[in-house]
């Protein structure tokens, strides 16, 4: 079986010269003049171009020799290698030389404090770090506790004591592969948890799990050698590279947008001619919005080519791809489930073909099997909710030196997902909500997925998120968090009127206007919402007032 590093040889062997990456800072484009800070993704070191870009063959050679530096430094085929870098241009080269290495690639979120840092690296047994400008600081609050980290490699000009400069070490590597022998049951990564039940788990997985990725990208999305793709969401997440994967196995183009608002990304899917794009809820909610309010006009971009819009990582409320549709009627859509522990998107995915379905996660994906399992393991009835579980080769091996969280997910060769759904008489999976995000109110079970969907066709709800708070008579009552529409106002009644529709023990007893947190991959970070808003009056004043 191959490996995703024989797929990127090939392509550098058949079509050399053909561009396979770009990437591009809206940031530094001399006519542009709108800010967008709220939308910043990256930190723009000054000097930097408005567009960079990369050939398979450059490709290629720059991940030889990342890989031939690292092997000059002592790493060996199982050390673990740890990346921590925005996206940019140089990312996904460092990410295949640790694999030509035979290393473990160990991504690490942008958003990581320096604590967070220092747990991750320790937990993973970390032996080299690759950072970034944005973490300089960071990493030297906590570099003299990083007692594994032997080297500490730095991308970018005015690099800090103790680190060595990786461009200039690696412009004297060779750009021959190196004699590494790779199988499909290599370890090849560690992944972390997004965080959002809790602090991060090292997830393990194999370069099988990375190949089948590949494979069920280009099977539910049909790339071929004419598509680009542009990726929007951090590389660190198996989420966007998952993605990249369709391309990387039909040798198509991808272009990294390091930065994201609605002008920014139509303006990407003009200017390079883009086919593919996955968004976020928020992402397509704002470009919807802009275009209502006439701040954008699509006429002025070049879209017609803008084959496929797909959306992940998040449950989708139905009345958003409704307004898509309105918008852009000529796109295929498709929703994508996935979890880190299965190597991200893909396990359960709508089908372009079934939009008629739009409100389910769909069918198991190409390679999957999926399940709706009673807490006995049996399988439940069409329409009864019970837990998501997946089966395929893109499971992960295990939590890394975590047997009893292990136990926990995984039994029978089926990953247990913590998500609750139902399936109709179609064999069409529906989200319920995570397992742990169930409020139990009287004695009767409140799934807030079905309350959010509800309130977002509210035209003057941009984001919401319901969770339990304490409640001495019912045990729990769900509270709504509601994010308005820029310029839009609402009062708690309002609210409550809009609520009557649904059953009485659903309407959220309690209404909150702030701003929704959702976390890098578009996740609502509900642990900190519930620590806000079960805890700390003076913190829920704050986050009312923001």
């Amino acid at each position: 079986m191959e490996t995703i590093v024989d797929i990127l040889e090939r392509n550098a062997r058949l079509y050399p010269d053909e561009e396979a990456l770009a990437e591009i800072n809206p940031a530094n484009q001399p006519s542009h003049t709108t800010t967008w800070r709220e939308y910043n993704l990256i930190e723009t070191a000054e000097g930097d171009k408005y567009r960079r870009s990369m050939t398979w063959r450059e490709f290629d050679a720059q991940a030889n020799q990342a890989a031939n530096l690292l092997i000059t430094r002592g790493v060996r085929k199982g050390d673990k290698v740890a990346i921590l870098l925005m996206n940019c241009l140089e990312w996904l080269p460092v990410y295949f030389g640790v694999l030509k290495c035979g290393a473990l690639a160990v991504p690490m979120n942008y958003r990581y404090t320096a604590e967070e840092i220092r747990y991750c690296l320790e937990l993973s047994d970390s032996t080299v770090l690759i950072y970034g400008p944005e973490f300089t600081d960071r990493v030297a609050e906590v570099k003299d506790q990083l007692t594994k980290i032997g080297t500490f490699f730095f991308v970018g000009s005015e690099v800090p004591e103790g680190a060595d400069d990786f461009n200039r070490y690696i412009a004297c590597c060779s750009v021959t592969p190196p004699p590494v022998e790779l199988s499909a049951d290599d370890d090849a990564a560690i992944y972390f948890s997004s965080g959002t039940t809790g602090f991060p788990k090292a997830i393990l997985h194999a370069h099988r799990a990375l190949y089948c990725s590949a494979e069920t990208e280009r099977a539910h999305h049909g790339q071929t050698r004419d598509d680009v793709f542009l990726c929007i969401p951090p590389l660190y997440h198996t989420g966007a590279k998952m993605h990249w994967f369709g391309s990387l196995i039909s040798a198509s183009r991808a272009v990294l947008l390091r930065g994201v608002s609605p002008e920014w990304i139509l303006q990407a899917v003009s200017e390079e001619k883009a086919t593919i794009v996955w968004l976020l809820v928020p992402w397509a909610q704002d470009i919807l919005d802009a275009i209502e309010r006439g701040d954008i006009n699509p006429d002025d971009y070049r879209v017609s080519q803008w084959r496929l819009m797909h959306i992940g990582a998040q449950p989708v409320p139905p009345s958003l791809i409704k307004r898509w549709k309105k918008v852009f009627p000529w796109h295929s859509y498709d929703t994508n489930y996935g979890l880190s522990e299965s190597i991200g998107p893909g396990c359960v995915h709508l089908g372009v073909e079934n939009i008629d379905k739009v409100g389910a996660i769909g069918i198991p994906g190409y390679l999957w099997e999926a399940k709706i399992v009673n807490p006995d393991g049996s399988e439940t009835k069409d329409g009864d909710v019970g837990e998501l579980a997946v089966k395929g080769p893109g499971v992960m091996k295990c939590y890394y030196k975590n047997p009893e969280a292990t136990a926990e997910i995984l039994r029978d060769g089926w990953l247990w997902t913590g998500d609750m759904a139902k399936r109709d008489s179609d064999g069409f999976i529906y989200l319920v909500d995570r397992k742990k995000d169930v409020i139990i109110t009287g004695g009767e079970n409140i799934y807030p997925v079905q309350i959010e969907d509800f309130l977002r066709a509210n035209d003057k709800i941009k984001d919401v998120a319901v969770i339990g708070l304490p409640d001495e008579r019912l045990g729990e009552i769900a509270a709504a968090v509601i994010e308005l529409k820029e310029g839009a106002d609402a009062t708690e009644e309002e609210i409550a009127d809009f609520c009557s529709e649904l059953p009485r023990y659903k309407r959220p007893r309690k209404i909150i206007f702030a701003k929704v947190p959702r976390n890098p991959t578009g996740k609502i970070e509900k642990p900190k919402l519930r620590r806000i808003y079960c805890g700390d009056t003076a913190l829920v004043e704050q986050q009312t007032q923001e």
